[in-house]
C-alpha cells in the first residue's frame, strides 16, 4: 500500500491570495481557488497548513467587507485537529468575539466551532468559563441570531459544554426512545454551570433576551417580537437536556429580583423559582399559537425525560409544582400531557403514565 502523502495543488496561490485580502479587505474572494484546497483537505495534510493559513484568515475576518462564508469553511477546516486550548493561542479573545458578533452567520457559526472545542473535555470547558466576554458574547448570539442555523449551532454548542462540565452525574447514563440525552461521562468542575447561571450579567442576558420586557426588546432598536420569539424557542428546546443533567440549577436562583424585572411578578419564595419556573410559566404569550404549541411540546419533552432520570424527592415535588401550575392556567396543555401515554412507545406507556399522575396529584 502507498502510503505517499499526494501534494496539495494551489496552496502557494491561495498563500499569495490571503496576503492580498489582508492589504486590501475590499477585494472579493477566488472562491475557485479557496474551493481547490478545501476540498483536497485531510487529516493527514492539515496540521502543516495551520500556521501557515489560519493566521492569515483570522487577520483577514478582522476586516473583510464581504461575504467571509468561504474564508469560514476553510478556517473550520483547519480547526479540526486543534483543541480549544490550542486555537485560543492562535486567535486572540477579540477576534473570536469578533466574530460571533459578525452579521454574517458564517462568522458566527465559525466562532462557535470553537467553542464547540472546549466540550471536548472538562478541563477545556473550565478554561473556557473564565472567559467571560466570550461566554457572555455566545450567549447574547445563541439567543439572538436571526438565522436558524447559528440558533441550532448554538444550543448543541451550550448543550454539550454543559453536559461535559456537569459535576452531577447519574450512575448510568439515560437514553430516551434510543437516543441519549445525558452523556456517559465522568463528572466535570461545574465551571461553565455556575458562569451561565451565578453570573447576574449573562444570567440577566438570557432573561432579557427572551422576554418581551427585557430591555433587548426594539422599543430602542432591539430584538424585534419574531427575535424574541425564536430566543424562546431555543430556551424551550434545550433545557429539558439540562433539566436531566442537573435539575437544581435551573430551578433555583440567586437573582430573584431579575425574574421579578422581567416577569412583573413578584414571586412568593424569592429563591425557589428558577429558569425552568421561568421558561415553563411565564416567559411565553400563550395567545400566540405557535408559542403555545412550542410549550406544550417542552412539557411533553420534559416530563418524558425526566420520568426516566434517577427518582428523587426534590425533583417529584419540583415538577408536581410546575406542572400543576401550568395545566391549571392550559386546559390545553393538560389534555396534552394525560394523554402524552398514549403517543409514547407501548412499553413505557404504563410508567410514563404512572408518573404523570405522580405529579399532577401531587
Amino acid at each position: 500500500m502507498d502510503d505517499t502523502v499526494v501534494p496539495l495543488t494551489g496552496v502557494d496561490e491561495l498563500d499569495k491570495h490571503l496576503d492580498q485580502l489582508i492589504a486590501d479587505p475590499t477585494l472579493a474572494s477566488n472562491i475557485k481557488l479557496f474551493d481547490n484546497v478545501t476540498l483536497q483537505l485531510t487529516e493527514v495534510n492539515i496540521p502543516p497548513l495551520i500556521p501557515r493559513l489560519l493566521p492569515k484568515i483570522t487577520e483577514i475576518l478582522k476586516q473583510y467587507q464581504q461575504d467571509p462564508a468561504i474564508l469560514c469553511e476553510l478556517a473550520i477546516k483547519l480547526l479540526g485537529p486543534l483543541t480549544f486550548t490550542q486555537v485560543m493561542a492562535l486567535a486572540s479573545e477579540d477576534a473570536i468575539i469578533q466574530a460571533m458578533r459578525s452579521p454574517a452567520p458564517s462568522a458566527n457559526l465559525l466562532a462557535m466551532a470553537v467553542l464547540e472545542k472546549a466540550a471536548q473535555s472538562p478541563g477545556e470547558a473550565a478554561i473556557l468559563a473564565t472567559l467571560k466576554n466570550i461566554v457572555a458574547n455566545f450567549v447574547v448570539q445563541w439567543l439572538s441570531a436571526p438565522q436558524v442555523e447559528v440558533g441550532e449551532k448554538g444550543s448543541k454548542v451550550l448543550g454539550d459544554l454543559l453536559d461535559v462540565d456537569c459535576a452531577v452525574r447519574p450512575a448510568q447514563g439515560v437514553s430516551l426512545n434510543g437516543q441519549e440525552i445525558v452523556l456517559r461521562r465522568p463528572p466535570g468542575q461545574g465551571l461553565v454551570w455556575r458562569r451561565i447561571f451565578h453570573d447576574r450579567d449573562i444570567y440577566g442576558s438570557i432573561l432579557s433576551l427572551s422576554s418581551f420586557g427585557g430591555h433587548h426588546h426594539d422599543a430602542e432598536g432591539g430584538l424585534s417580537d419574531h427575535q424574541i420569539t425564536l430566543a424562546q424557542g431555543r430556551l424551550l428546546r434545550l433545557l429539558p437536556r439540562l433539566a436531566a443533567l442537573d435539575l437544581a440549577a435551573i430551578t433555583k436562583t440567586e437573582f430573584p429580583d431579575l425574574h421579578e424585572r422581567f416577569t412583573g411578578e413578584v414571586e412568593k419564595n424569592s429563591n425557589d423559582e428558577g429558569l425552568l419556573q421561568f421558561a415553563g410559566l411565564r416567559m411565553i404569550n400563550n395567545e400566540d399559537l405557535l408559542m403555545h404549541l412550542s410549550l406544550i411540546d417542552f412539557f411533553e419533552t420534559l416530563v418524558s425525560i425526566q420520568r426516566i432520570t434517577p427518582f428523587s424527592t426534590y425533583k417529584t415535588e419540583t415538577l408536581g409544582v410546575l406542572l400543576r401550575q401550568a395545566v391549571s392556567r392550559d386546559p390545553e396543555l393538560k389534555s396534552a400531557i394525560i394523554s402524552l401515554p398514549e403517543r409514547t412507545v407501548p412499553e413505557e406507556a404504563n410508567d410514563l403514565r404512572t408518573f404523570i399522575g405522580t405529579l399532577i396529584r401531587g
